[in-house]
């Protein structure tokens, strides 16, 4: 069957994540399979051309993956009407920037969140993109994950009966680079260069929440600084100025609570980075990102509460592991042949630059509920 050509600007993908994750395991793995299957029988083949700064380091990346196309020059690569889709993956404070720089020059958007480090420039470039006519998207990779899955199909069989609540808790030790390596750049951890958990990670939350959960209606969060000191890539000592942590209680549609802890600050006991219990009236579930254990009502074992007496229960035996029954892919690789065939096809999608702004408006909403120290409400977004 016929293979369509796909260009694809590819900015900011020098970084671990964009390399990893969009480069090598979506990209490359994309053009290793032969291309996306369109709905026709036709393929998509991508076509990715590389952009960074370092000359250097991009040309040696695209060469161990046998990418022919690569340049520093971002205005060329954007005016090159062969490409049609513009992809980002740098620094949030240049990326609402960057894409209306792109809607511009009359490309398709994909980008990484947040899409905009305030809700004023996500709504803007949103609006942009919407005026323009252009297809555009936002990467929301957790839907994808197996463990989330899973989850979806517990509640979507009606498996949890009327959702209660559900707990989070995402975070690990980040070390603080003064005798161990810190596993994180540390613009994280400075406010003017865009650091922070909250905006990091509530972006994630929101499209978590509204899409297995429950649309959310408020925040309540207490975010902190409690490493205020760290160490950079050439091993000097800065001022950690911005949040390494996140307690937050959300209110969801339906009455559901829920509360997700983020730290960079915490020593994991639990099952995997992140993992989300949730509660129901007939049954319960704990999701990692692979994993998924269930306990239904009638398998619900009978504590009392004792404190003098040994536990002779043992809680972790009474869950039953979710089987593989389907075979899953990357959820980086999934989302991205999504968005190939919505650009080629017209195939619905549904995570657009609007979604990726209802995540930076719920970061906002967090970080002054911190402030200020009490609920707020989650307003409708319109575009």
């Amino acid at each position: 069957m016929p293979t369509r050509r796909l260009g694809i600007i590819m900015n900011g993908v020098t970084g671990r994540m964009g390399t990893n994750q969009h480069l090598v395991r979506s990209i490359v793995a994309i053009r290793q399979q032969g291309g996306v299957a369109l709905a026709n029988g036709d393929r998509v083949m991508p076509d990715p051309i590389l952009v960074g700064r370092n000359a250097e380091k991009t040309e040696r990346l695209a060469k161990a993956h046998g990418i022919e196309r690569w340049t520093t020059d971002l205005d060329a690569a954007l005016h090159n009407r062969n490409d049609e889709v513009f992809f980002d993956a740098a620094t949030t404070q240049m990326r609402a920037g960057l894409l209306a720089q792109a809607i511009d020059a009359g490309k398709h958007i994909y980008c990484e969140k947040p899409v905009a480090d305030t809700l004023h420039h996500a709504l803007a470039v949103a609006k942009k993109a919407k005026a323009a006519g252009i297809k555009h998207g936002v990467v929301q990779d957790k839907l994808f994950l197996p463990g989330l899955l899973k989850l979806k199909m517990l509640r979507d069989s009606g498996f949890f009966g009327r959702m209660l609540s559900v707990r989070g808790e995402f975070g690990y030790w980040v070390f603080e680079g003064d005798w161990q390596q810190a596993q994180r750049p540390s613009w994280n951890y400075k406010k003017a260069e865009g650091g922070g958990i909250i905006l990091d990670m509530v972006c994630h939350w929101r499209y978590v929440m509204d899409n297995l959960f429950g649309a959310v209606k408020s925040v309540s969060c207490l975010g902190a600084t409690h490493i205020p000191e760290r160490w950079d890539e050439a091993d000097k000592k800065y001022a950690a100025d911005t949040d390494d942590a996140c307690y937050a209680t959300f209110q969801l549609e339906g009455g559901v609570v829920c509360h997700i802890n983020s730290s960079w600050c915490t020593r994991v006991r639990r099952d995997d980075l992140v993992t989300f219990h949730v509660d129901g009236t007939l049954g319960s579930a704990v999701a990692g990102l692979q994993s998924c254990r269930a306990q239904a009502r009638v398998a619900t074992p009978r504590p009392v509460w004792n404190p003098d007496v040994k536990q002779s229960i043992d809680f972790f035996a009474g869950w039953q592991e979710v089987p593989d029954n389907v075979a899953y892919d990357n959820g980086f690789k999934t989302e991205w042949e999504m968005f190939i065939r919505h650009v080629c096809e017209d195939a619905p999608f549904k995570w657009t630059l609007f979604e990726g702004a209802k995540g930076v408006q719920l970061a906002e909403l967090a970080m002054q509920s911190w402030k200020e120290r009490r609920w707020i409400d989650v307003p409708a977004l319109e575009v």
